[in-house]
């Protein structure tokens, strides 16, 4: 098995863990703490995504470089002292973001969070404890994205799949038997996520080739990645202000109550983003070592072959959920208030986060050939012509006017970027994108998925729903992928090398 293989295969693995664990922990969060202190853990989130402003690029930098110079002679030194350098400035900011956070709690908990059941006291206390776990948590992407470059990716699962059981079984019991309250609940964050970073930073370290000299700050480090990464912080910006501009302003018009039903479907529209993260991780070291080679035919047919497995497995999750976003909630959750304070705007967002995942390997090929213009100037248009459009939508339509703000911004990328990025990096292959790669998955994975829902009985028991919805889902995926030219090859060639296999061990016997 090649290594991109080996590496889909190991995140899938892991993002279906962290997945299937999610599915588990969430409804016991809402359960001992209340929805309206989940609403905080919403709050963490768009914190989080702030805090990638000051990242700088530095994590997708590291990832590139060391991907790159992994198949160059004699680099090793120069991959150790990069590391270093990035990691001081990595750490610096960590804790500048800690101490910002905790600063801000007053001014957050009083004047901007409208809370019922928990007073502006618990609030605060919460949110000085979420600097801790966000000091902890922000360098594990660096980490990360190091052993993603070193193709260390089966390694990194592991890690991450054990940190996410660490983190989310000693938050349950925590709740369960010392205190469900939501200080309880970020407090043992912070341990765990600082035991995660640190774990990751070793492999990273340990993986690394050995240079036989000592790793140091190395300013030519800087001077040599700094247009790449600035071209990064630039994107970074313009997508927190996309992609935070509705949960800015729902968290300060909505009750925390209500805020916390939003978060909880924008939770359930973003696990499509364990699927979307697992092969672009797996792509982009693969994409920048093609570029670096000059390979363009292998760099074209790697293209197409990963866009389309893309769409086999992302639009019919996808499709399923906005169809059947009610039934889905109600397995999950098996409470009918939540269900009908959530379902819309989950069939909402699924529909735009699907679009922002067709998106994502274009996007690694720009960043293989470091072209960052084209999507750091596409998102400052878009925030001049959508951001006042999403903060009317929210103001005057709450959480489903700020969903289709989301789907309005990703049509745009999907209808716009495309020409433009084929216009310079594999001329003309944006018409074989549209028609092969997205369209008839799309159409295939449509088809099947309003068959079943046409034909949906009612009044199901939970267990029925449960394997109505499997059947929905495996028949969605295996006809979407039977319709999609080059996953349909391989399934035909998976069956030959069985048929081989098996055909062989019956003449042997005989």
């Amino acid at each position: 098995m090649s290594v991109v293989k080996q590496n889909i295969v190991a995140n899938f693995g892991g993002n279906a863990c962290t997945v299937l664990l999610s599915l588990i922990f969430i409804p016991l969060y809402i359960k001992f703490m209340g929805i309206e202190a989940y609403g905080l853990v919403g709050i963490f989130s768009s914190l989080q995504a702030f805090s990638s402003l000051f990242d700088m690029g530095m994590s997708t930098t590291l990832n590139r470089e060391l991907s790159r110079l992994a198949v160059m002679p004699n680099k090793a030194q120069e991959m150790r002292c990069m590391v270093r350098t990035l990691e001081v400035i990595y750490w610096g900011v960590a804790i500048f973001l800690g101490l910002a956070v905790v600063s801000l709690a007053g001014p957050i908990a009083h004047h901007w969070i409208k809370g019922e059941a928990l007073s502006p006291q618990a609030v605060q206390q919460a949110i000085m404890i979420m600097g801790g776990v966000m000091a902890f948590r922000w360098p594990l992407s660096f980490y990360s994205g190091g052993l993603k470059g070193l193709q260390k990716q089966v390694l990194l699962n592991g890690i991450d799949v054990g940190a996410a059981t660490l983190r989310g079984l000693g938050a349950v019991l925590i709740l369960w038997k010392i205190s469900p309250t939501i200080q309880a609940f970020f407090t043992w964050q912070v341990f765990a996520n600082m035991l995660h970073s640190f774990t990751t930073a070793g492999f990273l370290w340990h993986n690394l080739p050995k240079s036989g000299h000592r790793s140091h700050f190395q300013k030519a480090s800087l001077l040599r990645i700094w247009r790449f990464a600035a071209g990064m912080t630039g994107i970074s910006v313009t997508a927190i202000i996309l992609t935070q501009t509705d949960k800015i302003v729902l968290s300060k018009i909505l009750p925390l109550e209500m805020f916390g039903y939003y978060t909880l479907a924008t939770v359930a529209a973003n696990s499509l983003y364990y699927f979307i993260g697992a092969i672009f991780a797996a792509l982009f070291p693969r994409f920048s070592q093609l570029v670096s080679l000059h390979d363009q035919k292998g760099l074209r047919e790697l293209y197409h072959k990963s866009c389309q497995f893309m769409s086999v497995i992302i639009l019919p999750a996808a499709i399923v959920v906005l169809l059947f976003s009610s039934e889905l909630l109600l397995l999950w959750t098996g409470d009918p208030v939540t269900v009908a304070n959530t379902h819309r705007v989950l069939s909402i967002l699924i529909i735009g986060t699907a679009l922002n995942g067709l998106m994502n390997l274009p996007y690694g090929l720009q960043l293989a050939y470091a072209w960052t213009q084209l999507a750091f100037y596409t998102n400052i248009i878009a925030s001049i012509v959508l951001v006042p459009m999403i903060y009317f939508l929210s103001t005057h339509y709450g959480a489903v006017g700020a969903a289709c703000g989301w789907v309005i911004l990703n049509t745009g990328y999907v209808l716009i970027c495309i020409q433009i990025m084929h216009s310079r990096l594999l001329k003309g292959e944006q018409w074989r994108w549209y028609l092969n790669d997205v369209g008839k998955p799309l159409l295939a994975a449509l088809c099947i998925a309003l068959l079943w829902r046409i034909f949906a009985p009612d009044g199901l028991l939970r267990y029925m729903m449960f394997i109505y919805l499997a059947g929905v889902s495996v028949t969605t995926l295996f006809v979407t992928a039977i319709f999609t030219s080059y996953t349909r090859s391989w399934l035909v060639q998976r069956l030959i090398q069985l048929k081989m296999c098996y055909g062989g061990e019956s003449i042997e016997g005989k």
